[in-house]
């Protein structure tokens, strides 16, 4: 496909820093002229996803996350989040809902399968040691009335 716009940006895992990422994703999807509720949804899935590699990913520790939006033809938007943490030893067993590898965190478990219910499609690459890669991909549909 091919890339109509870009932008490419990285970010400390600080918690503070998820409302950021949420920001530009909502000003980059803007371009493809997405409904109050697309871009809401997008917004949930990015959220979960630098919430992963904040919680996640460095373990109580900071590192970097990058955050790579595009906008193809076609109108969809390409969305690929990274971070060079611990990585996931079984990413199948990691995407199953309610689970967690932190429930000292008391965290849900349900992160990926928000992304997943949110996006059209949504894939994890992650090496032990080395990091975690998340793409999630969403066609915008044509702007429709949110009544």
């Amino acid at each position: 496909m091919k890339i109509l716009n870009e932008i490419k940006i990285s970010f400390p895992s600080n918690s503070r820093n998820e409302s950021l990422a949420r920001s530009v994703i909502s000003s980059f999807a803007a371009q493809l002229d997405p409904s109050v509720s697309e871009i809401g949804e997008i917004k949930t899935a990015v959220s979960e996803a630098v919430t992963n590699c904040i919680v996640h990913a460095y373990r109580g520790t900071h590192g970097k996350i990058e955050l790579l939006a595009r906008h193809l033809d076609g109108n969809v938007l390409y969305i690929k989040i990274r971070d060079n943490g611990c990585g996931i030893s079984d990413i199948k067993q990691a995407m199953e809902p309610l689970y967690t590898s932190a429930p000292e965190e008391e965290r849900a478990g349900l992160g990926f399968a928000v992304m997943e219910s949110f996006m059209d499609k949504v894939s994890v690459r992650s090496t032990c040691d080395k990091g975690t890669t998340v793409i999630m991909k969403r066609k915008i549909l044509s702007k429709q009335s949110d009544t």
